[in-house]
């Protein structure tokens, strides 16, 4: 008995085929389709376009597109889409927005799916600049804009830290007609709080519930958060307990935003508390809540509990992270016990955790404040090809052993660093001249300003023959 095939019976198989990723199956039918002489429909393309991009055959959905191109049925806005989606999927953002321009060029006008899948992959990517643009042309085309463009954009915009941008999105919203949700009045609380504006972020917080808005475990952390951020630790408190009689899900960023207010306002034994209390409420200790206490226990001189703490988060398998030996190596070199924290240093270098420029800043300026500049420039060289380093390594340092009154030191390090060619004089000697005007030194900053130090040259110009910096010491 012979199959009878036809264009309609073929579709809804490669249709079907492509929904569950049987490729195979889905490419058997199209060349049945072409042995037997059966014309395929612009449906027949799409189906089967949709079916290789969902299954990320980018090249074979490509090539199916070329066909069209030269054949008799035409790619049209559905074509386009699905192509667009291939791309963004396989994370080929580039193509994808290359392919959106060529429908210009066709004749094709873009519509709301398009765009919503391109802001969705620049979301994705972090690319916010070009998801306000994607946006702002929905706009410019009146477009309907559905309500996931609208959180996409703002929470796109928050996360680059512009709060008033997502704000200003937020409240053309209204006038669409499409209503905001909990997630998006979240996502602006936290922009705000995040750039030193709690006020903001509490007043958003009253008109979402003013709104008729509930929220949500998450919008309560970021509230809490946001308090004890601006030193508000009774109203912080008082939602905690709020949180806790009315049964909402206190998660670790909660624990974690309280216990670390708790610690700078000099409440340690809360903070403590606080952390024991959070297994006996069913709730992980992630790395954020041990490091908040860590850091408490450095800041009030408790190193040695800070050290057993680390101990403990990793008998319990928490991740320690680069922030964690940061803020240890920073204590112990506060408490002078430099070669423990050089140990701390080494420990995370040989656990492959790759070092930050605050880490660096907190090594550099614990080893120049005891004297080991020498190791602080031998780490420094070590760290160089790694790419890790801050551009303004040697200026941090700089300043440092200016601010404790180390001009000589100093001095040798700015040397060190000309004759080695790792910055031109000119830079060295700006540096040098505004470390020492921020460190009071105002009289050896117009001296070094007024002279050649740094810059000129006994003779020949050549470097061995530049005047040095120790040069400024000299009566």
């Amino acid at each position: 008995m012979e199959l009878l095939m036809t264009v309609s019976a073929s579709n809804s198989l490669i249709k079907s085929f492509g929904v569950l990723g049987m490729v195979e199956e889905l490419l058997w039918v199209w060349r049945q389709m072409k042995e037997n002489g059966i014309e395929p429909s612009l449906f027949t393309y799409n189906f089967l376009m949709d079916g290789l991009v969902n299954s990320l055959f980018i090249e074979s959905a490509e090539k199916v597109f070329e066909v069209m191109e030269v054949g008799k049925i035409l790619p049209d806005i559905v074509t386009y889409n699905i192509m667009i989606k291939g791309y963004c999927k396989a994370g080929k953002n580039r193509k994808a927005m290359e392919k959106f321009r060529e429908m210009d060029l066709k004749k094709i006008s873009p519509d709301k799916i398009t765009y919503l899948t391109l802001i969705q992959s620049c979301y994705s990517e972090g690319d916010f600049d070009s998801c306000l643009g994607l946006f702002n042309e929905m706009g410019e085309k009146e477009l309907e804009i559905p309500p996931h463009a609208y959180s996409l954009v703002i929470s796109g915009l928050c996360k680059a830290g512009k709060s008033c941008e997502g704000l200003a999105v937020f409240d053309g919203m209204g006038s669409k007609g499409v209503k905001p949700n909990v997630a998006i009045y979240t996502a602006l609380m936290d922009s705000f709080s995040k750039n030193g504006n709690g006020d903001e972020a509490m007043k958003l917080f009253h008109r979402m519930k003013d709104e008729g808005f509930e929220p949500d475990e998450v919008t309560y952390g970021v509230i809490v958060n946001s308090l004890c951020k601006t030193g508000k630790l009774h109203n912080a408190m008082e939602y905690f307990k709020f949180c806790k009689e009315n049964k909402i899900t206190i998660n670790a960023m909660f624990y974690s935003s309280l216990i670390d207010g708790l610690g700078k306002a000099g409440r340690v034994d809360e903070a403590e508390k606080l952390f024991e209390e959070m297994v006996d409420r069913g709730c992980t200790r992630d790395s954020y809540c041990y490091n908040a206490l860590i850091d408490t226990f450095t800041k009030c001189g408790k190193i040695d509990e800070a050290l057993m703490l680390f101990k403990r988060m990793e008998d319990e398998g928490c991740d320690q992270t680069v922030y964690t030996y940061t803020i240890l190596i920073t204590g112990l070199f506060k408490e002078h016990r430099n070669e423990e924290a050089l140990t701390f240093w080494e420990m995370m270098i040989d656990k492959g955790i790759t070092p930050t420029p605050a880490s660096f800043r907190a090594l550099s300026t614990g080893l120049c404040l005891s004297g080991k500049v020498a190791r602080a420039c031998k780490i420094l060289d070590e760290l160089a090809p790694m790419g890790v380093l801050p551009e303004t390594a040697y200026e941090d340092m700089i300043h440092v052993l200016c601010k404790a009154g180390r001009i000589e030191q100093a001095c040798k390090l700015a040397d060190g660093i000309v004759d080695r060619g790792r910055e031109i004089p000119g830079r060295v000697r700006t540096v040098f001249i505004n470390a020492l005007r921020k460190s009071g030194n105002a009289n050896l900053a117009m001296k070094l300003m007024h002279s050649k130090i740094g810059i000129g040259y006994d003779r020949w110009h050549s470097i061995k023959s530049r005047v040095k910096f120790r040069i400024l010491l000299d009566s």
